[in-house]
């Protein structure tokens, strides 16, 4: 563990960055402001073009915030389920909860088409949010159906798995129902499957910000049973946690946050599989007071990093957000199978 004087300046360095990153994701983009336009625009009513106006208010500030909000939620959640089931490669997709989310945008877009003008025409007239109520709906289903094995069962490993086959299960039908759809239909829903920050208002915006902090507050009452769980199921047993409510109770905190943030912009990919590596390694530690707070701030300043790197510079066009987080997290992946290959073999 790194000392606590390295913590502090590391822990005050963290909240710089991420403002700094948040400014220059309201600063930069495909159309070229001037950075006092910017600040003119976020502050006063007037002083700016109306195109100026509303591309930073309408556009750049809910893209960024949101990018912050993801970014801390599912960092989090990624932090719990490798606690809760001892595997550091546990994630966000490993439960099938971002897959539920998958299959109730293709329930709502894919088969919309083939029930008819109604249909159609209602999700056009709610738009993204159809998507939304859908996206959250189908995760919040995966994750009660998880919630409730995993009242029954007790055994974290066994949860695990029978969560990874709910999501194959999933996958297949959605794959089904991508076969039979149209390509209009199938080319609105590969786009929603990109992922993206940019599909939210303010107001939701504001709304997933507020709701994750929350919950990330929640989550730092857990950090001694964290670092008992930590210790094994035996350990946490002999301090006195009942385990098997208090795994229940993580999984339905960790499912919340990844269905929140699924369903307003797609499936991320990565981040909260690699983040809460990235917290232990700069801060040295497995004690989870220190690694919360840690593993939120990383996630938030990489999320609005990749955000940044998206914008693609000299280009109108923007990168899949899920390309780019794959890019940064793949790697970072690959380094903890090799470093615990080495640890088992050392």
């Amino acid at each position: 563990m790194i000392s606590r004087t390295h913590t502090t300046i590391i822990f005050a360095i963290l909240p710089l960055v991420i403002v700094g990153l948040f400014l220059v994701n309201l600063w930069f983009g495909s159309v070229p402001i001037d950075w006092k336009d910017v600040w003119t625009a976020l502050f006063t009513n007037g002083g700016v073009s109306t195109a100026a106006q509303i591309i930073v208010v309408q556009y750049r500030l809910p893209q960024a915030i949101t990018a912050l909000s993801v970014g801390v939620g599912l960092s989090i959640a990624g932090l719990l389920l490798q606690t809760t089931f001892n595997n550091p490669l546990a994630g966000p997709s490993v439960l099938g909860i971002s897959a539920g989310a998958s299959l109730g945008v293709a329930l709502l877009v894919l088969i919309g088409g083939v029930a008819g003008s109604f249909m159609s025409n209602t999700i056009a007239i709610m738009g993204d949010l159809a998507m939304v109520f859908a996206a959250f709906g189908g995760a919040l289903i995966v994750l009660l159906i998880i919630v409730f094995v995993s009242g029954k069962i007790g055994n974290a490993v066994t949860v695990l798995i029978i969560g990874i086959m709910i999501g194959y299960l999933v996958s297949a039908v959605v794959g089904t129902l991508q076969f039979f759809s149209n390509s209009e239909d199938l080319h609105a829903f590969i786009l929603w499957g990109l992922g993206s920050f940019s599909k939210t208002s303010n107001l939701q915006s504001m709304s997933i910000l507020a709701i994750t902090t929350i919950v990330v507050f929640v989550v730092l009452i857990f950090s001694k049973p964290l670092n008992a769980l930590l210790l094994g199921k035996q350990y946490a047993i002999s301090s006195g946690f009942n385990v098997k409510i208090m795994q229940t109770v993580l999984i339905l905190i960790a499912g919340f946050l990844i269905a929140l943030d699924t369903a307003f912009t797609g499936p991320i990919a990565f981040l909260g599989l690699a983040v809460p590596h990235i917290a232990r390694s700069f801060f040295k530690t497995s004690n989870h007071s220190i690694l919360i707070p840690a593993t939120a701030l990383i996630g938030a300043a990489l999320a609005l990093g990749c955000n940044l790197v998206s914008k693609l510079p000299g280009y109108d066009a923007s990168l899949p957000i899920n390309a780019v987080t794959s890019i940064v997290g793949a790697p970072i992946v690959i380094w903890v199978i090799i470093k615990g290959r080495r640890i088992s073999n050392g």
